[in-house]
């Protein structure tokens, strides 16, 4: 990673409004249930990992795109009192913003059903226009819920530039050999792996032999996260297993993004890969035990406190 005085981290991604139901239970293909609450949050994998950054006190830049209706401006808002710096948000004239819609049942597991709206036109040319801070950042995180051809611009824009790049390939998609090679970190769960690797994991010694195949991909490392389950680190010299941190799930919306922004927090703090994996492991573990994604994102001084109450296990 490069060496700047204030070390930060640029997030290009996805911005959405999220509506979160509340069920029982999921429903069953053509049934209809009736739920037990409703409320809605900013959110989209992008923003919640540059919030999550933020929130444990690391400078973080958004370039991302709103639409042209009445969310626009909360969203903005939204993340300037988070603490994020929104000078490269673009406006999409011509749609609306993302929208994601969440069903949580009562073990906190969840469906999401995201539409793209004004993410879908998040563009090679608007990532251009934030090439200043792009070719400064010590860390630059991205997922998949805008354009690949935008994905794999940044990342080489990024990576000519000895920037470290973190991928998130949410939701899962096959990645062509360009966004691959210019990746350093990947970090997929279980299905992303699946998708990338197209190995079934049901076991850890698939979830090992899945990691193994994307990290052939042209990776330099791979983080697969396995839920309760912890995550697993791939390198090409070692493979080691983080086993979960026993916690009580309300809701596992925000698990990923509270990880990787735990994950590229630790790192630009100097982290070596295997203690950061540790530290997200537990800023992800803490966040399952609250409701909603950006909600359920910790801060500095809660995680801390976190990690000094469950010590952690390898």
């Amino acid at each position: 990673m490069r060496g700047l005085s204030l070390k930060n981290v640029v997030v290009v991604g996805s911005v959405n409004v999220d509506i979160f139901l509340k069920v029982s239970r999921m429903p069953r293909l053509g049934e209809t249930i009736l739920g037990d609450g409703f409320y809605w949050h900013i959110g989209g994998k992008g923003a919640n990992q540059a919030v999550g950054v933020a929130r444990l006190d690391v400078p973080v830049y958004f370039v991302g795109k709103v639409g042209n209706d009445p969310f626009q401006q909360r969203i903005i808002d939204q993340l300037k009192r988070e603490g994020v710096n929104t000078e490269f948000v673009m406006q999409d004239e011509k749609n609306p913003s993302g929208m994601a819609v969440i069903l949580v049942d009562k073990e906190g597991r969840n469906c999401i059903t995201v539409i793209g709206g004004a993410n879908r036109n998040l563009s090679p040319k608007d990532v251009k226009e934030a090439r200043k801070v792009v070719l400064k950042a010590d860390i630059l995180l991205l997922q998949l819920e805008i354009p690949l051809e935008t994905v794999e611009y940044a990342l080489r824009l990024a990576r000519e530039s000895g920037v470290c790049t973190v991928l998130n390939p949410a939701p899962a998609n096959i990645l062509n050999p360009g966004i691959l090679s210019n990746t350093e970190i990947l970090v997929p769960n279980r299905n992303e792996a699946e998708k990338i690797s197209g190995v079934k994991i049901s076991s850890l010694q698939e979830a090992k032999k899945a990691g193994t195949l994307v990290l052939g991909k042209g990776v330099k490392a791979v983080v697969l996260t396995l839920g309760e389950e912890g995550a697993l680190l791939l390198t090409r010299e070692k493979i080691r297993h983080f086993h979960g941190i026993p916690v009580k799930p309300l809701d596992t919306t925000g698990a990923g993004d509270s990880f990787i922004a735990a994950l590229a927090t630790a790192l630009i703090q100097g982290k070596d890969l295997e203690k950061a994996v540790r530290y997200a492991n537990h800023a992800a573990s803490l966040s399952v035990t609250k409701l909603g994604a950006q909600a359920s994102l910790p801060r500095k001084e809660e995680l801390e406190d976190f990690i000094a109450q469950h010590p952690i296990t390898v």
